[in-house]
């Protein structure tokens, strides 16, 4: 089992969900942050005083998948969030050591 972490542009999320549900991944978890890498933040003018924001606001999208589904997936999130521009965003790749779903107590990729 693989834990993905993607952190995208907000305005690409319809996308990613959708290509995501191409390939019936089911349920994802998502977080609005804010961050910096590359893209070094910009700038803002607030009440006509310009200021500096060196944090971005992305959106954090997490999924649980099964291991033969993960060159799909990455390709699939790499495809729909994918602009050409500096601050697209990354994918983390995690192993998940177990999983269990609360409700009914099944594990591993029965709990996904």
């Amino acid at each position: 089992m693989k834990f993905i972490t993607a952190i995208i542009q907000p305005y690409k999320l319809d996308d990613v969900r959708d290509a995501l549900a191409v390939l019936d991944v089911q349920g994802m978890t998502i977080t609005e942050v804010r961050g910096f890498g590359r893209q070094k933040g910009h700038t803002q003018i607030y009440r006509g005083a310009e200021y500096a924001d060196t944090f971005v606001p992305k959106l954090k999208i997490e999924i649980g998948i099964e291991d033969h589904l993960q060159a799909k997936v990455l390709a699939a999130i790499g495809g729909a969030a994918k602009t050409d521009r500096v601050g697209d965003g990354k994918i983390f790749v995690h192993g998940i050591e177990r999983a269990i779903r609360i409700r009914t107590g099944e594990t591993n990729n029965d709990a996904l």
